[in-house]
């Protein structure tokens, strides 16, 4: 008998504790199952990007970073193209779901005056990078990021981050999440024609 008093006992004292604890987990479901979250399974349509203008004057931040295969990549140098700028990483699901689609629009828009850029994010380095862009055949520049360019692009909260900038180096959309391929077809199309 002692002991059921016990246990309603700590019931009775810790009930705050636990009604907490319980809207604490509801509200982290909530947070976690937000769209742009979920990965491949969410289209999410262009108009839910961040769409800026240059009137707005926010430039992209210029960075030097290495590539895989050792080269130089200025952000800078690419001025005069239109830019997908994607932060990703090779354990990361929806990222793998975009690539094969950067690899195509690559592919279909290069000559048009259009450059495909990823930084990969992984702790790993060129250890995990490198096989993975083999295995899938990627075609466009990486390279690997540090804290500056995350902190410049703004913190990067999840991945895949992706930047749409265009030709005068003006950041004109920026997608967290995975979004289908003609998301940033149609944007490459209208920028490359600007």
């Amino acid at each position: 008998m002692a002991r059921k008093t016990k246990q309603k006992s700590f019931l009775e004292k810790n009930f705050h504790y636990i009604i907490i604890a319980a809207v604490a987990l509801i509200v982290g479901a909530v947070y976690l199952n937000r769209p742009g979250k979920d990965a491949a399974a969410q289209d999410v349509p262009a108009e839910n990007a961040v769409m800026e203008t240059p009137s707005q004057g926010r430039m992209a931040p210029d960075f030097t970073l290495t590539s895989t295969d050792g080269k130089t990549i200025k952000l800078s140098d690419y001025r005069g193209k239109v830019v997908v700028l994607d932060f990703w990483a090779t354990w990361c699901p929806p990222c793998k779901a975009e690539i094969p689609d950067f690899i195509r629009l690559y592919s279909q828009y290069k000559n048009d005056g259009f450059q495909m850029l990823g930084i990969s994010l992984d702790q790993g380095g060129l250890g995990d990078v490198k096989p993975f862009m083999q295995e899938h055949g990627i075609n466009y520049p990486i390279m690997l990021g540090n804290d500056q360019v995350v902190s410049a692009y703004g913190g990067i909260r999840g991945i895949p981050t992706t930047f749409v900038i265009d030709k005068k180096g003006y950041v004109r959309a920026a997608f967290e999440g995975y979004r289908p391929a003609s998301t940033f077809e149609n944007l490459i199309k209208q920028l490359t024609k600007e």
